[in-house]
C-alpha cells in the first residue's frame, strides 16, 4: 500500500505523489517565540515529525522547513493590536532579539527531549526581510494589493478562488462584518502585507514604504519559496491555521507566481484539557518542563500522543498522561526481554506483522493502529526477531526503543541460617582461613546460594 493523507485542500484522503520522485519538499509553520510554547503547541510539531519519518521510512528524502517567527505576528491574526513580540518584551524589559534567542533555545531543546527531529532549515522572518519587500512590491504592481495609512494590504477579491481552503464565503463575511477598526480597508478579510511603523516600534525596516515591518502571512510564503520553491509537496500546520493564515498564504503566493504553490495541506487537530479549551489566558498550559518536574519523561508525553489520530482532537488529562507512562514502561520492559531471549520467530509471522504496520502508517499517518500492532507483536513467545522488527518500526515512532531498562534483580528473602553462614565464612576470611572459607562456600552453594565478594563484604544471590 502506498502513502495516503488527507489534504484539507480537496476535504479529501489522496494517494501522495511527490513532484520529484525520490525527494519531498515539506514546509510547517513554526512558532512565534514570544512567549514558550505549551504541550498544545507540542503535539503539531509530533505530528509534523510523524509525517517527515514516514516519508523516510518509504525511502523519500525529506526537505523540511519551519519557520521561526520573530516579528510580525499581532496580538490578533486580523491585524489588529500590538506585535506579540513587542509587547514581550515591553513587559519582560527585554529586547525583541533577547527574548526570541532565549525561547527559540529553550524550542529546540523540548523538540530534541521528545525526540523531533529538527527540520533542515528553520530560518528567521526577520533574517528575510529583503525578500518579503520584493513579493509586496510584486503583488502592488500587479494590482492585487493597496496602500493605506497604515501599510499595504492584499485585495482578497481579486482571488477568484480565496476560500478554498477553508470554504469562507467573501460576500457573507463583507454583509455580516462588525465596523472596520481601519476604515480604509476594501473589504474586511483584506489583511496586511506590510505595516508601517509608528516611531516608538521596536523592530523596524526601511521600505519603499517607508519604515515598517513585514505583515504575519507573507512571512511563510517568502520563506518557503526561498528554501523549498515553488510548487512544493506538503504544508503543515495546526487546524486554528487554516481560516485565516493559510488561505492568505495561498492568496498572495498564487496571486504572485501564476501558479498553485502547495500540492497536499496537512493540520493537525487541536489537544483539549480535561475535555475543555487549553489555552494560555485560561491558565491550563503546561510547559514540557513542568511534566518533567512532575516526574513525567518528554517520551511519556510523546506515547500519550502517539495514541490519538493526528486529525483527532487530543484530551489531556494528568490521569491519561499517568496512563500512557505506565505503558511505555511496561512496553520497555517487554521488550527487554525480548532483547535477551536467544529463540527465533517464524520469518512469515514476521513479515506479516510488519506489512500490517506499513499499511497502517501509509493510511494517513495512523499510528495508533500501528502501536496496537506493536502490542499485538510484543506478545508472542520472546524472540529477539521481534525485538529487531520494533526497532525498525521505531524509526517511525521516535520512542528510542534501542533505550531499554535494565533487569530488575528480584528481593529475595534469605533464611536466618544463610546469613549465619555467610557471616561465618566472612570471619573466616578476615582471620585467613582459607580452607574453612571454600567449605563454608560450597556448603552455601548445596543449599542453593553464591556467595559473591565485595569491596564491603559479600552479597548472596539465589542459584
Amino acid at each position: 500500500m502506498g502513502l495516503k493523507v488527507f489534504n484539507t485542500l480537496t476535504r479529501t484522503k489522496e494517494d501522495f505523489v511527490p513532484i520529484f520522485d525520490n525527494i519531498v519538499r515539506m514546509y510547517s509553520c513554526g512558532p512565534t517565540v514570544y512567549n514558550y510554547a505549551h504541550i498544545g503547541n507540542m503535539r503539531a510539531y509530533i505530528f509534523m515529525d510523524i509525517l517527515r519519518r514516514i516519508l523516510s521510512y518509504n525511502g523519500y528524502k525529506v526537505k523540511s522547513v519551519m519557520n521561526i517567527t520573530d516579528v510580525g505576528h499581532l496580538l490578533s491574526d486580523a491585524d489588529s493590536g500590538e506585535d506579540k513580540m513587542e509587547k514581550s518584551a515591553r513587559e519582560q524589559q527585554k529586547t525583541p532579539r533577547e527574548i526570541a534567542d532565549t525561547i527559540t533555545k529553550q524550542f529546540f531543546d523540548d523538540l530534541a527531549a521528545l525526540n523531533i527531529a529538527r527540520p533542515t532549515v528553520t530560518p528567521k522572518a526577520t533574517d528575510n526581510i529583503p525578500e518579503m519587500i520584493e513579493i509586496v512590491k510584486a503583488l502592488l504592481a500587479k494590482g492585487y494589493a493597496y496602500e493605506t495609512d497604515d501599510g499595504i494590504y492584499f485585495n482578497v477579491e481579486k482571488f477568484a478562488d480565496y476560500g478554498k481552503l477553508s470554504g469562507i464565503n467573501l460576500e457573507e463575511q463583507k454583509s455580516g462584518a462588525r465596523v472596520e477598526v481601519n476604515d480604509q480597508k476594501q473589504h474586511p478579510a483584506d489583511f496586511a502585507l506590510w505595516k508601517k511603523a509608528q516611531p516608538n516600534h521596536i523592530q523596524q525596516w526601511a521600505s519603499p514604504w517607508g519604515q515598517g515591518f513585514p505583515g504575519w502571512h507573507i512571512e511563510c510564503t517568502a520563506m518557503s519559496n526561498k528554501y523549498l520553491g515553488s510548487p512544493f509537496d506538503i504544508h503543515t500546520g495546526g487546524i486554528d491555521h487554516i481560516p485565516i493564515h493559510h488561505e492568505n498564504e495561498i492568496a498572495q503566493a498564487e496571486c504572485w507566481l501564476d501558479k498553485k504553490c502547495v500540492n497536499y495541506w496537512m493540520h493537525g487537530e487541536f489537544m483539549l484539557y480535561d475535555g475543555g479549551k487549553m489555552s494560555k489566558s485560561l491558565g491550563n498550559c503546561y510547559l514540557l518542563s513542568q511534566l518533567i518536574e512532575m516526574g513525567y519523561s518528554p517520551l511519556n508525553f510523546r506515547y500519550f500522543c502517539l495514541n490519538t489520530h493526528y486529525r483527532q482532537k487530543l484530551n489531556f488529562t494528568f490521569e491519561n498522561l499517568a496512563a500512557a507512562k505506565t505503558a511505555y514502561n511496561r512496553l520497555l520492559e517487554t521488550l527487554r526481554q525480548h532483547a535477551e531471549s536467544t529463540d527465533k520467530t517464524d520469518a512469515n509471522t514476521l513479515k506479516a506483522f510488519d506489512d500490517e504496520f506499513s499499511d497502517a502508517v501509509n493510511d494517513d499517518l495512523n499510528v495508533p493502529m500501528a502501536l496496537g500492532i506493536l502490542w499485538k507483536l510484543i506478545k508472542l513467545p520472546k524472540s529477539s526477531d521481534i525485538y529487531s522488527l520494533v526497532l525498525k518500526w521505531d524509526k517511525v515512532f521516535g520512542l528510542s526503543l534501542d533505550k531499554l531498562p535494565e533487569k530488575k534483580e528480584e528481593k529475595i528473602n534469605i533464611p536466618d541460617e544463610i546469613v549465619e553462614l555467610a557471616q561465618e565464612r566472612l570471619t573466616a576470611r578476615k582471620n585467613k582461613d582459607w580452607a574453612k572459607s571454600d567449605l563454608l562456600r560450597d556448603t552455601l552453594n548445596k543449599k542453593g546460594y553464591e556467595i559473591v565478594d565485595t569491596k564491603g563484604g559479600y552479597e548472596i544471590k539465589k542459584l
